[in-house]
Parts: C-alpha cells; structure tokens; sequence
C-alpha cells in the first residue's frame, strides 16, 4: 500500500476532526428536541460522557498516527505530522471565524 504524503494525511486527520466536532454540535443544538428536556441526573452525566468521548476520539485523529510514527523510529515525520495536524486545525478555526464574522 502507497504511504499517504503527510500534507494529506495531516489534512484527513483535521477534516475527520471536523466533521466529529459539526456532528456532536449538531446533536447539542438539537438535543431537547430530540430529546426532549432532562431535569434529572443523567443530562450531566450524558455531557460529561460526551465529553470524555469526544476527548478520545479526537485526541485519537490529531495525535495518535503522529504518537504511532514517533514511537516506530521515525520521530522526524511524526513530529511533522503532529504540527501540519495542528496548522489544518488552526485554519480550519480560522476559515470558521471568517464566516461567522462576515454574517
């Protein structure tokens, strides 16, 4: 199998962020209506599982192939990845930014 160049799996990595982040905000804003209004212990208990959820799964997509890369001998291209993952993730925040600001 061909290695992916590490722009693009870089690129991958923060779009599968994303798309995560857009599903799970989507789900938060349409919770009660899906959901209907919790007024007891398991709407915190929920959101606190989402969150540590959330935390693996993302954590997982911006840092486990570079952890991987870096563990496997090849330090120089995990350290690379890592931050071509965090610079995708920094212009995605800014591209989101841009459009909020310009409504």
């Amino acid at each position: 199998m061909k290695k992916l160049p590490l722009l693009l799996q870089s690129f991958l990595s923060s779009l599968g962020v994303l798309i995560y982040v857009s599903a799970v905000a989507w789900l938060m804003t349409h919770g009660e209506r899906l959901f209907g209004k919790i007024k007891d212990v398991w709407g915190p208990i929920l959101i606190l599982l989402l969150l540590v959820v959330s935390a693996t799964i993302t954590g997982a997509l911006v840092l486990g192939r570079p952890i991987y890369l870096y563990f496997s001998g090849e330090k120089e291209r995990g350290i690379k990845l890592f931050f071509y993952n965090l610079g995708w993730l920094i212009i995605i925040i800014a591209v989101l930014i841009s459009i909020l600001a310009s409504r």
